[in-house]
């Protein structure tokens, strides 16, 4: 089990998404199974925009917890937006921090589903390392 794993199975959250990390050509990233469950509009189907924006936090804490933390960070402001609606299938993730100080940290993060040049969510949080 990998340390994003263990830091997964620690958060209820993260357990009931059933994230999981897996990795591509750019390295790291997080992905978001669909299930039926997270829908959200049954009509487009789409998934939910409260599941979409807790996966982008997920993506930026787990981004951090891989810089070998000791707690886990808290967020102290987190903001999204929600650039296409999320379809029926699986949402990848990728965070990059921006500014990593003593006692916080700055993250960005892009949410897609097939094509990382077209994300459907991105957001950008500061969090109480």
């Amino acid at each position: 089990m990998s340390a994003i794993d263990e830091v997964i199975a620690q958060i209820p959250y993260a357990r009931f998404l059933e994230v999981r990390e897996d990795n591509d050509e750019d390295g790291s990233l997080v992905v978001l199974p669909f299930r039926d469950e997270i829908v959200g509009n049954v009509n487009l189907p789409a998934v939910h925009g409260g599941v979409v924006g807790a996966f982008l936090e997920l993506t930026a804490l787990l981004q951090l917890m891989e810089q070998g933390l000791e707690r886990v960070p808290r967020p102290i402001n987190f903001n999204i937006d929600f650039l296409r609606s999320v379809g029926p299938r699986d949402t990848c993730g990728r965070a990059e921090i921006v500014k990593h100080g003593r006692r916080i940290a700055n993250v960005r993060v892009l949410a897609w589903q097939e094509d990382p040049a077209r994300p459907v969510a991105a957001g950008i949080g500061n969090f109480l390392l």
